[in-house]
């Protein structure tokens, strides 16, 4: 057996190298020393505050959590109510279902206008609470001693005609438990307002286990308390989650809750809520910041990038009278949540980091002495022959012989692995040519398949210049080569049949669904009118084998030309705009996109259309445009550039897709496009007579 041979002894080059710069950066180093203590202390400040706003945002999702909760179950009553509103025995049922089927209810009721059960007399209020976590009492509440047809809060709510949150108040039966009530009118078969649906919600509970509190433990240790006890009216309820080991670490948030116009829905003290109002504390306190902070939040704005130094003695938080003051509105609500941290709790930390920072500093200056320059140069020559080397390998001389290395350390590795590299680069040119060949040609093909897609939509604009009725213009600007967007119409029987849809995905998968769902359409809608009817059969179509579960977003309408009576379905798509003597959105069912749902009833819709009425429709790529920080070019700026086209009297459907156009753009500016975007515009123009 032959001997084996004894592997060679690398001496560290990185070793050495390194070395000697660390010496020879030593009096750089203490020149900067301080700037890095400013600029690490700066950092962690950042990384806290940071941190401090991730338990603010914790805790403002679990309250809109409940809030969603409260609401969703409550509106999805509504149609129940409104079809046996002929029933009104009925009525107490759906009261105690609500209360029985969210937790979160602690009471719910309707009630009626004066007289509208002439057989139950001039008050009807079904109405049903919680008294246990099993037992729901059945109550009629109004009479002679509680006329609410009188109350302020019943006519607000007739007079609003719209689903909101009510002030805080107290339960006449329950002078202990704060209530906010979530108001919904009701109406009856001919669109008059005949009742309002409050589900009372217990503030008990939302100062409770859903919002987070911040403690801090003797290591410096940042932690979060939840209270998870579910009893409304537990004492511990109160608490916030929020527990002090000692009063020296009292370094800890207070988080609250206020409404528009900063009524106190949530603290750590409980006698607060209702009862006490942020202002009137605020005014207590020599600055104005914290009066500036309330203002914004009970205008719904949230906080800046950067935390608000503030005072907060009224808060009566240890250790000074500044703080940090975080807020974010909730959504769903005119409510704003706050965290209001004390400045020593994010600032203790990045000073002890920093101070270290500065230590270890002094130490590398120190050990950063000794000479090194000579040592790096004799050490770089054999690095300047290998780069005069790959200068000419650079320049194409692949075969350029390699300088000779004496040592055994990294640059010898360095000069084998280049010497590697000298013979891969060929192959990898050879290749590389191919590759690029087979990338045109991919190119070339989906250039073709691009064309061919947009051969498929409407491309004559107008698409009928004999006709007075109606004028159309549509466009789709696909984010790559070939996309998911579609649009298509056409006039059969003096109707015009219109859609505009959204495929999940991009590139071809996305082109191959939108191609099927555009011939489908064009096939279906030549034996079907009623809108409802073809979403099904395309829903039908594309749910069946939809292996890869892609789904498509979809609105299609029907047009009567000589009625402008529009019948239309909705699956799941943006809701169009309408512009006559205003801009508004087209009220749309919430449907499921086609293709998700094989078996799913899609509703029909109908609206008279005015003469003079523009139809705008889009896909998602518009109002989740986004610039080159994130933000969403969003619905708002959307009716923002209808209504001025609209004050202009400019409403041609090009003019409008032209100036939406424009407006996106200018907004993203260069930003990269990330989804495809289609629009649609219909101009209904025919005088009945």
């Amino acid at each position: 057996m032959g001997t084996k041979e004894k592997k060679p002894k690398i001496h560290s080059f990185a070793k050495r190298l390194t070395w000697w710069i660390a010496l020879s950066q030593m009096v750089v180093m203490g020149l900067v020393s301080w700037l890095i203590y400013l600029f690490a202390k700066f950092m962690f400040t950042i990384e806290e505050t940071d941190l401090y706003k991730s338990y603010l945002w914790t805790a403002k999702a679990n309250v809109e959590q409940i809030v969603q909760e409260v609401s969703a179950s409550t509106e999805n009553r509504v149609n129940e109510i409104e079809e046996h509103i002929n029933e009104p025995d009925k009525m107490i049922a759906i009261m105690k279902e609500v209360v029985a089927q969210n937790p979160h209810i602690r009471s719910c009721g309707i009630s009626f206008v004066a007289d509208y059960y002439p057989q139950k007399g001039r008050w009807y209020c079904p109405y049903a609470v919680r008294n246990d976590s099993t037992q729901i009492e059945q109550r009629f509440i109004g009479d002679k001693n509680h006329d609410y047809l009188k109350a302020e809060w019943f006519t607000e709510a007739l007079k609003a005609d719209s689903s909101y949150w009510s002030k805080p108040f107290f339960d006449s039966t329950d002078s202990i438990t704060p209530l906010i009530s979530y108001m919904i009118p009701i109406h009856n078969k001919e669109g008059k307002t005949v009742a309002i649906l409050g589900a009372d919600l217990s503030l008990h509970w939302l100062s409770g286990s859903r919002i987070t509190g911040i403690g801090m433990n003797y290591h410096g240790e940042a932690r979060i308390d939840v209270n998870d006890n579910s009893d409304p009216n537990s004492e511990d309820s109160n608490t916030m989650g929020i527990n002090f080991m000692d009063k020296k670490w009292r370094l800890a948030a207070t988080n609250f809750i206020i409404d528009s116009d900063g009524t106190f829905l949530a603290h750590p003290d409980s006698s607060y809520v209702i009862n006490e109002n942020y202002f009137n504390h605020a005014k207590l306190t020599t600055d104005t910041l914290d009066d500036h902070v309330g203002h914004q939040m009970v205008a719904g704005i949230r906080s800046s990038s950067w935390a608000l130094p503030s005072s907060i003695e009224f808060f009566d938080i240890e250790f000074g009278s500044k703080a940090y003051v975080f807020y974010e509105p909730i959504g769903k609500t005119t409510w704003s949540i706050a965290s209001v941290v004390p400045r020593v709790a994010i600032d203790w930390t990045a000073f002890a980091i920093a101070f270290v920072l500065v230590i270890l500093i002094g130490l590398a200056m120190l050990v950063t002495r000794i000479a090194g320059r000579i040592t790096i140069k004799r050490a770089a020559k054999p690095l300047r022959k290998l780069a005069q080397t790959a200068d000419e390998v650079a320049k194409g001389n692949f075969n350029t012989p390699l300088p000779t290395i004496k040592h055994n350390d990294e640059i010898r590795l360095l000069r084998n692995s280049f010497e590697g590299m000298q013979h891969s680069l060929t192959e990898y040119i050879k290749e590389l040519k191919e590759t690029t060949a087979s990338k045109a040609a991919i190119e070339n093909e989906l250039k073709v398949a691009h064309d061919i897609q947009m051969s498929m939509l409407p491309k004559t604009f107008p698409p009928y210049p004999e006709r007075d009725d109606v004028d159309i213009y549509g466009k789709l600007m696909p984010a790559k080569d070939v996309g998911g967007d579609l649009f298509d119409f056409y006039i059969r029987d003096e109707k015009l049949f219109f859609c505009i849809g959204d495929v999940s995905g991009k590139g071809v998968p996305a082109s191959l669904v939108m191609a099927m769902t555009r011939s489908l359409f064009r096939n279906i809608s030549l034996h079907v009118a009623e809108p409802n009817v073809i979403v099904k059969a395309l829903n039908a179509a594309v749910s069946d084998g939809n292996e890869t579960f892609m789904f498509v977003t979809l609105f299609l309408g029907v047009l009567d030309l000589h009625t402008g009576i529009l019948q239309y379905c909705n699956a799941g798509h943006n809701s169009p705009l309408l512009i006559d003597r205003d801009v508004r959105m087209l009220d749309c069912d919430s449907n499921l996109p086609i293709g998700v749902m094989d078996d799913w009833a899609f509703t029909r819709q109908e609206i008279q259309l005015d003469s003079q009425t523009t139809i705008f429709l889009y896909t998602d790529g518009l109002n989740e445009a986004e610039d080159s920080l994130h933000a969403q070019f969003g619905e708002g700026r959307i009716l923002r550039v209808a209504e001025s086209q609209m004050t202009k009297g400019t409403v041609e459907p090009a003019m409008i897709v032209s100036e939406m156009e424009e407006a996106v753009h200018r907004f993203v500016d260069d930003a990269e496009q990330s989804d495809d975007l289609t629009m649609l515009a219909i101009k209904y123009m025919r005088i009945n007579g």
